[in-house]
């Protein structure tokens, strides 16, 4: 079957340095979009890492090259993010996003890289991932056949996955795993970006590493260490120096960015109401004003 589009859809995969979010870094961004119509684009970067801080090229995880097979030498001479961003912005533009597994980590890598040019390059960028929506296959394949890319393509396709690991053929093999599961499932499933969207994700998180998670009332709730549990305006009010703590730790700059929005919305929150109990103060004042020279000038008359 098939997708019913209302605008692309964008699947895509990323092999990196290595499996930390805050630290390693993109090093193959593949991009496989559906137009409605479904004609297909594909586009797929070499990157070479950068370490911002450094002003240097960095170093691939020996466990991460096992498997990619992509070593520090093939990235010489690649641009890096920072040089591809406009291109990946431009092919990012007005899609529903996909991927298997992407909502863990293909998902947050990307946003990580975007917020490092925000950061240390300080140039614009316009993509907010969060306001796109993210199909996450591998959740439907979990949620609906209670297991990887390569078992999914082989259950739902008939095929061998070949080249698992290269970033093209894992983003080509997700997508007609998507196509195959809505012909499988077509009374769980609906042919909709939307629902897939909502299908596929297990938690709504706010940040990308799920530091910060909504609960069923729509409110923000801290999701780690001592305050998990709490919503982030309680902490906000009762201790705002974690905040800083937040900013200032071994988090990444997605999340940082998020508390920094959220810190941001608390504090115009409570200009507003000071602001308010001032006006609601000063009408008081012209009211009491009002009435002392309506007692001093009884007969209406100031003159």
């Amino acid at each position: 079957m098939e997708l019913n589009l209302e605008k692309p859809i964008l699947f895509f995969d990323i092999e990196s340095t290595g499996l930390n979010i805050a630290s390693d870094s993109i090093i193959e961004l593949s991009f496989v979009k559906i137009l409605p119509g479904n004609e297909v684009r594909v586009k797929t970067w070499r990157v070479k890492p950068w370490d911002y801080a450094a002003n240097c090229q960095k170093k691939i995880n020996p466990s991460a090259m096992e498997v990619h097979k992509i070593s520090d030498e093939d990235l010489v001479g690649e641009k890096t993010f920072l040089e591809i961003v406009d291109e990946v912005q431009d092919w990012l533009d007005g899609c529903d996003l996909a991927g298997f597994n992407s909502n863990k980590f293909d998902l947050p890598m990307l946003a990580e890289e975007l917020e490092r040019v925000r950061k240390f390059r300080n140039k614009a960028v316009r993509i907010d991932l969060h306001k796109m929506r993210m199909v996450d296959v591998q959740n439907i394949y979990h949620q609906l056949e209670p297991r990887n890319l390569k078992a999914a393509y082989k259950f739902y396709c008939g095929k061998e996955l070949e080249n698992a690991h290269a970033a093209e053929a894992d983003t080509m093999a997700t997508y007609e795993v998507l196509k195959a599961q809505l012909d499988k499932y077509p009374e769980q499933l609906r042919n909709d970006v939307g629902f897939l969207a909502n299908f596929s994700e297990r938690q709504k998180i706010v940040d990308y590493a799920g530091r910060l998670v909504y609960n069923d009332k729509k409110e923000v709730i801290i999701n780690f260490g001592k305050h998990r549990g709490k919503t982030a305006r309680e902490v906000y009010e009762t201790e705002p120096s974690y905040y800083s703590w937040v900013e200032n730790g071994e988090f990444t700059l997605d999340t940082k960015q998020q508390f920094v929005q959220l810190r941001r919305q608390f504090e115009a929150e409570k200009q507003e109401a000071r602001k308010a109990a001032m006006k609601k103060l000063t009408d008081k004042e012209l009211e009491k004003s009002i009435g002392s020279l309506a007692e001093k000038w009884g007969n209406g008359k100031l003159f």
